[in-house]
């Protein structure tokens, strides 16, 4: 069966989207490139773009999702704290639930759904 209902979970602190689907991806890439610009680079994203998100990200949880250095002569580089690796856990959790309920929610209308 296709899947009929998109979803798109989104975590809200005030008006900011403190985390979803795309500052999953990023924390995704800053594990595995060790830098924000790298990351950035291999999501197709301006590094502005994604220090932004990072920013907000930090900013809207009581501990740093992202430590950063800065560049120059000694490198720099950026890790993923302990905070965001349990946050995008429980974030990816969350989406299967949501996904598991949708699913259901369309088997039960499959008779019905063209």
């Amino acid at each position: 069966m296709a899947n009929y209902i998109k979803l798109r979970a989104r975590l809200m602190r005030d008006d900011d989207i403190a985390f979803g689907p795309g500052k999953a991806q990023l924390l995704d890439a800053i594990e595995s490139t060790g830098s924000i610009s790298a990351a950035a680079r291999e999501l197709g994203m301006s590094y502005r773009r994604a220090w932004l998100l990072v920013d907000t990200m930090n900013r809207c949880f009581r501990e740093p999702l992202v430590h950063s250095a800065p560049g120059g002569k000694h490198g720099g580089g950026a890790e993923v704290t302990e905070a965001g690796r349990r946050i995008r856990q429980r974030y990816r959790e969350m989406e299967q639930a949501l996904r598991d309920l949708a699913d259901d929610f369309e088997k039960s209308l499959e008779n019905e759904l063209n």
